[in-house]
């Protein structure tokens, strides 16, 4: 069995496309949906509350914490793989899950992660984030134990063996694939839609926590200057991009989302 796990917070937006294209997978083993709604506001929670198919869970007691709700829900699980599903991420094909799932029959996967499109509507330096973290794996390939739980899987005894950290507030997933070694595979053709056009304060703060996250995994600050570099080098790739793909409207706006974003996560490694 297949054990759909998967978390919401005021995702009205998107909550009904996903939940109808997890219910219309295509696979050869049984699938239940798991539905751990974080206290939404918006019409989610009563939206879930309509669907039959899903099993619903409430959260743990307390303030929300990643770590503390996936393990909470993958005690949940009756199923032998895991699949973790964000309530904003849409599936789009009905072979998803079927093909996110086919490498873990392989003993020495530990988990697995699926594409990720951004949006019809997302800004374009978003978008071409997305083209190079996804896309054909060519890149991300080359960035060390890259990893993404918004579309994954597991096989069960992996969670209960190696539970996500609890005292992590933001990048539960890169924690847990980078505290011992481990193998992942990149599943393509498992597509999801699924992306964010964050205000600059909020790309401040995500970025800053991550920067704190990694500070607490240990993971050394890039420095000042290394910032400085990194800055102007995506700028130059962004604006390499939106003359291409004809959104040089954002010409202005990509140095101020890659100094917002490379300097909130320095200041987070400092913090």
């Amino acid at each position: 069995m297949i054990s759909v796990l998967m978390r919401s917070h005021n995702d009205m937006l998107y909550i009904r496309r996903t939940v109808e294209a997890l219910l219309e997978q295509e696979t050869d083993m049984p699938v239940e949906i798991i539905s751990c709604d974080d206290r939404s506001t918006d019409g989610t929670a009563e939206y879930l509350a309509g669907i039959p198919q899903l099993r619903r869970i409430a959260p743990p007691e307390g303030r929300y914490v990643p770590g503390k709700t996936l393990n909470h829900m993958v005690r949940q699980a009756r199923g032998e793989y895991i699949v973790f599903n964000n309530g904003d991420a849409i599936p789009l094909h009905k072979d998803y899950l079927k093909n996110l799932t086919a490498p873990l029959k392989e003993k020495s996967v530990n988990c697995v992660f699926g594409n990720q499109i951004a949006r019809p509507e997302a800004f374009a330096v978003v978008r071409k984030d997305y083209e190079r973290a996804f896309g054909d794996g060519s890149v991300s390939c080359k960035w060390h134990q890259f990893f993404s739980l918004v579309s994954s899987g597991f096989r069960k005894e992996e969670l209960t063996e190696n539970p996500f950290d609890e005292t992590f507030q933001y990048s539960e997933d890169s924690q847990w694939v980078n505290r011992r070694s481990v193998k992942i595979v990149y599943v393509p053709s498992a597509v999801v839609e699924h992306s964010h056009n964050y205000t600059l304060p909020e790309v401040e703060k995500r970025f800053f926590n991550e920067g704190v996250a990694d500070r607490q995994m240990g993971k050394s600050s890039p420095g000042l200057l290394r910032t400085w570099k990194s800055i102007a080098a995506e700028t130059l790739r962004d604006w390499i991009y939106l003359v291409k793909s004809g959104s040089v409207k954002e010409f202005f706006y990509a140095p101020r989302y890659r100094y917002t974003q490379k300097m909130s996560y320095f200041r987070g490694t400092k913090s």
